[in-house]
């Protein structure tokens, strides 16, 4: 008989034991190069050689056609009735249902649905899936970089072409906007252009909501803001219609062409009255009518904008722009193509009284005017090659102004939200956003929205959304990043110091070129006279730049006086070149004052 035993043991437990150890390197196989095999090749030297392994592609853009889409609507009529049961007869309902009622098939399927039923209930009665755990903790905003995208663009429907010259948005939450449609270039309409103005949804861009069809192309259009069924528009031709979307189309009344305006029609605001249906309209044939749309044959007030106040329509500035605030209802501002602004008074006793004061700084037609939505005081002005604003206690400047840009302004509107903020468009078609507490030199944003330039610009009454009109019709919708339509911390009371310190500097200056101007008058021994005045007139223009002048020497001798003692650094290069905010010139003049 064989005995076997197996023993069991791990290897690493018997044989010897493996050291590791440094040791100097070891050559075992040494080839050395044979000469003859060199004849096969061609040394190239240096060689250089790059290998690319991924594959070959190609990116390729198509633009598609636009899909139409149309919405129907559907008439849901009750249903589930037999063929012998009339739903409209209350009788032969009641019969069916007692029927039903009785059947034991419907009793035990209501029992068995009741407590299904019963549980969902009472689970939505225990938790609250809408409760708002941290309500009344303000959450901490991040700083987010300014910026817009392009939500919609509605483009005029027409093959020829027309531009967007007026926005207006639907006054109850902005869900549609109004665009007026003109061709703006003199003598340039053929008879074949549409003379169409359109509604558009803000969500459909494909088809117009509703068309409106004035007599002649319309140059503005407005909603009402008590009645959004209703709107006006003023005309190229000088009259002015109003609409009613509930009743089509056409315009419900026109006003006579014997009573109208003697040329287009660039500005039409709804007044703040009891009854919501008065409005007032400004032309460039010098006038400003006030209408009511229940008597439209012909206006209830008119003011000819004569600045020497005689009332001489030879004289008058045609209007381009108008602003009207309903919270000052007798108050209201007009700019005119020679760049000047006139603040009337409608309930003036006598028509040379309407015109209160005049505000002069652009050198071309004022093509946006509108006040500070916070600030009333404060309005802001578009023309020419740059952007103002003004305070009414300062009427010979404006208080702040951009530098002259690269291109030519064509319309600009404060947001509704932030008082520091503004949008001007460019002939250029860029989108130029402005925040004045953040930068004053150069634009926050800007936007190259179009390749052909921009007329018109809009925003919406929350300021989320703003539509921007162009040369050729098209109406692009843009949605704006929070941080443009969020009230910042501490805004107004920021806004509020950069207004007055502006005007405060503007007031030393302005009383200093006013001694300069009597110094030069006692100099010269000029006497009152309507020819002296004529010519001390002309030397003004002089005299407020050797004013400004000597206004920096001496504030450069006063900061050589301080510096020593006060160590105030004072930047008199910058303080030429800044056009807005002159935060510098504002401390230098608080120091000129204390000193003396």
């Amino acid at each position: 008989m064989e005995i076997v035993y197996v023993y069991t043991k791990k290897r690493n437990e018997f044989g010897r034991q493996c050291f590791f150890a440094d040791k100097p390197a070891e050559l075992h196989v040494d080839i050395l190069p044979d000469e003859s095999l060199s004849a096969d090749y061609i040394e190239k030297n240096p060689i250089d050689r790059g290998i690319h392994c991924g594959h070959d592609m190609s990116e390729h853009e198509v633009n598609t056609e636009r899909f139409e889409t149309d919405s129907h609507g559907i008439n849901h009529i009750e249903g589930g009735w037999p063929k012998d049961v009339n739903p409209l007869e209350v009788e032969q309902t009641i019969r069916f249902r007692k029927k039903v009622e009785k059947d034991e098939n419907y009793i035990n399927s209501v029992l068995n649905l009741g407590s299904v039923m019963e549980h969902c209930i009472k689970q939505n009665n225990a938790i609250d899936i809408y409760e708002e755990y941290f309500s009344n903790i303000d959450s901490e905003r991040v700083a987010e970089a300014p910026s817009a995208k392009t939500i919609n663009i509605f483009r005029d429907p027409n093959e020829v072409k027309r531009t967007a010259t007026h926005l207006s948005w639907f006054p109850d939450g902005g869900r549609k906007l109004a665009v007026a449609y003109s061709n703006l270039r003199f003598q340039g309409t053929s008879p074949f252009t549409c003379l169409d103005s359109y509604i558009w949804d803000v969500e459909n861009p494909n088809r117009p909501e509703l068309t409106l069809k004035p007599s002649s192309p319309l140059l503005c259009v407005e909603y009402n803001p008590k009645d959004s069924h209703v709107l006006i528009g003023g005309c190229y031709n000088g009259q002015v219609a109003f609409w009613d979307t509930r009743k089509g189309s056409h315009a419900v009344d026109t006003s006579l062409i014997e009573h109208s305006h003697r040329d287009p029609v660039y500005k039409t605001v709804w007044l703040q009255s009891k009854t919501g249906t008065e409005f007032f309209s400004a032309s460039t044939d010098g006038q400003v009518l006030w209408w009511d749309v229940r008597k439209m044959a012909e206006p209830s007030e008119k003011l000819i904008l004569d600045p020497t106040k005689k009332g001489n329509i030879a004289y008058a500035l045609g209007a381009t722009a108008l602003e009207y605030e309903p919270t000052v209802p007798t108050k209201f501002m007009v700019g005119t193509e020679k760049g000047t602004i006139l603040s009337c008074n409608r309930k003036a006793k006598t028509p040379g009284e309407k015109i209160v004061a005049t505000f002069s700084g652009h050198t071309g037609p004022i093509y946006s005017l509108q006040r500070n939505p916070y600030f009333l005081k404060n309005f802001l002005t578009v023309a020419d090659w740059t952007a103002r604003i003004w305070s009414e206690d300062i009427r010979d400047s404006s208080v702040m102004w951009s530098r002259n840009l690269p291109y030519r302004l064509t319309d600009g509107c404060w947001s509704p939200i932030r008082p520091a903020v503004f949008y001007t468009t460019t002939g250029s078609g860029i989108l130029d956003i402005w925040d004045i507490i953040f930068k004053q030199n150069d634009p926050t944003l800007s936007i190259q929205v179009s390749d052909d330039a921009l007329q018109s610009v809009r925003v919406q009454d929350n300021g989320r959304l703003i539509a921007v009109g162009s040369a050729t019709g098209t109406t692009t919708l843009l949605q704006l990043s929070g941080s443009l339509y969020t009230l910042q911390k501490n805004e107004k009371a920021l806004v509020t110091a950069m207004f007055d310190r502006e005007t405060r500097r503007e007031k030393i200056l302005e009383s200093r070129h006013r001694e300069l101007r009597l110094k030069e008058r006692v100099k010269s021994g000029v006497a009152s006279g309507d020819n002296q005045q004529a010519e001390t007139v002309e030397e003004e223009e002089d005299l407020v730049s050797r004013a400004e002048k000597e206004f920096y020497a001496t504030l450069a001798a006063e900061a050589k006086l301080q510096e020593g003692k006060k160590g105030i650094q004072f930047d008199l290069l910058d303080m030429e070149k800044k056009d807005f905010g002159k935060d510098d010139i504002a401390g230098n003049v608080s120091i000129v004052i204390d000193e003396h």
